[in-house]
C-alpha cells in the first residue's frame, strides 16, 4: 500500500509468526480449562510483544489508504456489502 509501511509489515509479520508458533505448540495438549488460561496468557504476551507494532503498522496502512483517497471507496463498499456474516459454503 505504501513503501513507508513495508518495514513495519516485516517487523509485525516476524513478531506475529514467532508468537503464533509458540501459541499453537502447547495448546493442543491442554484441557479446556487449561486452554482458557493459556489463551489469556498468550493474548497478554501478544499485546506485550506485538501489540505496539501492530498498531503502528495498522495506522500506517490506514493513513496510506486515506492519502490515496481509498477510504471513501472502502466505506461505500462496506456499506453495500457489510460482510456481517460468512459467505455460504460452496457446493
Amino acid at each position: 500500500m505504501a513503501d513507508e509501511c513495508t518495514p513495519l509489515k516485516h517487523e509485525y509479520d516476524s513478531c506475529f509468526n514467532a508468537w503464533f508458533e509458540g501459541y499453537l505448540q502447547p495448546a493442543v495438549n491442554l484441557s479446556a480449562e487449561q486452554r482458557a488460561d493459556y489463551a489469556k496468557a498468550k493474548a497478554d504476551e501478544y499485546e506485550q510483544k506485538c501489540g505496539k507494532i501492530w498498531r503502528e503498522y495498522k495506522a500506517c496502512v490506514q493513513n496510506a489508504v486515506k492519502d490515496k483517497g481509498l477510504d471513501q471507496m472502502l466505506a461505500e463498499a462496506t456499506k453495500d456489502n457489510p460482510l456481517d456474516k460468512p459467505p455460504p459454503p460452496e457446493s
